[in-house]
């Protein structure tokens, strides 16, 4: 069996990401290994062709990745104080930054939950987490938090 010696930690600042985090911290303090904690902002470059002025567009990216940021700072100290954890904001669709950070980083595993979406909303969303699966030449763990 491969050494995992770095994992790519997926989160969203929802209230289920602390769940997510335990999970992390457990297995990073077990095979004493670094996390890299990432969160995808949306580019909303698919936006540009509709009358708004990229501009715009990009002062407001801009401002949700500043915001990430800010969230990342607290998030990593609140709830991987004692670890090796850095954090990425990156910006795209999630599961396409999941993936191309895992690889960047030479990560051994991902930890990411999932939303559980149903009907309509899977269909119109689809699943991050299904993505990262299927693309994903690493292991990944995928997490159901419970309902809060």
């Amino acid at each position: 069996m491969t050494a995992i010696s770095k994992i790519l930690v997926a989160v969203d600042f929802s209230d289920h990401s602390k769940y997510i985090a335990d999970y992390a911290k457990l297995l990073a303090t077990k095979l004493d290994a670094s996390l890299v904690v990432v969160y995808a902002a949306p580019s909303l470059s698919q936006y540009v062709g509709f009358h708004v002025p990229p501009n715009s567009i990009e002062s407001f990216v801009g401002e949700i990745v500043s915001g990430a940021e800010k969230s990342m700072e607290t998030f990593l100290s609140t709830n991987f104080g004692g670890l090796k954890a850095t954090g990425k904001v990156v910006t795209g669709y999630a599961a396409e930054e999941i993936l191309a950070t895992a690889e960047k980083e030479d990560v051994g595993m991902i930890i990411m939950g999932t939303h559980g979406r149903k009907g309509i909303d899977r269909i119109l969303f689809g699943s991050v987490a299904e993505k990262v699966v299927k693309g994903a030449n690493m292991p990944v763990l995928t997490v159901r938090p419970p309902e809060l």
